[in-house]
């Protein structure tokens, strides 16, 4: 009696989760197709024979070619990706070296250094986070005009660098996660502060070095509002701004564009994801 009564019950279980499984897994596929969609129908717009997106049968092109993506790079008389793609590169690159080392040093000394006011600084940088960086732009527009910076391309990469330390808290999160005693000891065998920070901290701190440079590399890399605001001649643009340029029956070509702009940053991420996910995960630890 007690047998049946126990394996009536595990079936009850077992189809109670077989069922909750197929409703997840369901919603799971639906929410994916719907975020797959507007990237598939960028892809095959990309291949689009005819260019215009007026042409389209439906939503995807009727016929297919190659063509957008030539005359993306061979093409560039009106229209310089390639031109375009390599002051992105610049400004991504210089912006993402000289924004992580403010921001380790910023975390670094926040995480361990005690000084006058820190708890004031920390509350009052956690405050400006919170308004969109947009209210910024007369005043940064205006302080470029005085230090002659508009229409430069590393002028654009100083600014991301010097607004990167403002969010410093998971990188001050995973220095909280280190062990002030292994400094303690470097520091009795006569270490200064900046040996143990570049012989003892960095080398531990991969995880967060990865994630930072990354994360340093990607929002200029698709900000559009600060270079359409900075950059004014059109062989300084970024990519962001340049496809916005092109005309309507070029929308192949500005598809073209958006795919490959897209490419260096997930093969970046996909390479880089071990340290990613440890840099956030200790970040996010909170002793």
């Amino acid at each position: 009696m007690i047998q049946s009564i126990t394996k009536k019950r595990a079936k009850k279980i077992k189809a109670s989760y077989i069922v909750n499984s197929t409703f997840i897994y369901l919603g799971i596929i639906i929410i994916s197709l719907i975020f797959l969609f507007p990237v598939l129908w960028l892809v095959l717009a990309s291949f689009s024979d005819s260019g215009s997106m007026y042409s389209f049968n439906g939503f995807f092109p009727k016929k297919y070619s190659l063509n957008s993506f030539k005359t993306l790079f061979t093409d560039v008389q009106l229209y310089n990706y390639p031109r375009w793609f390599l002051n992105t590169l610049l400004i991504s690159t210089v912006s993402s070296i000289v924004g992580t080392f403010l921001v380790i040093l910023t975390a670094y000394t926040i995480s361990r250094f005690r000084f006058p006011s820190r708890k004031k600084l920390m509350k009052g940088t956690l405050v400006l986070g919170m308004f969109p960086s947009f209210m910024s732009m007369i005043a940064v527009y205006l302080l470029m005009t005085q230090f002659n910076l508009v229409d430069k391309p590393l002028g654009l990469a100083l600014i991301y660098a010097a607004g990167a330390p403002m969010g410093y808290l998971t990188q001050k999160g995973f220095f909280d996660t280190i062990s002030g005693s292994i400094e303690d000891a470097a520091r009795i065998d006569g270490a200064t502060n900046f040996k143990v920070f570049i012989k003892i901290i960095l080398p531990m701190s991969k995880p967060i070095l990865v994630y930072t440079l990354l994360t340093q590399f990607a929002w200029p890399w698709s900000d559009f509002i600060l270079p359409k605001l900075l950059l004014k001649h059109k062989k300084y643009y970024t990519v962001a701004v340049g496809l916005m340029t092109l005309g309507d029956d070029e929308f192949a070509r500005f598809a073209a564009g958006s795919i490959f702009i897209a490419v260096p940053i997930i093969i970046l991420y996909f390479s880089l994801a071990k340290f990613l996910i440890k840099g956030i995960a200790s970040g996010a630890v909170k002793e």
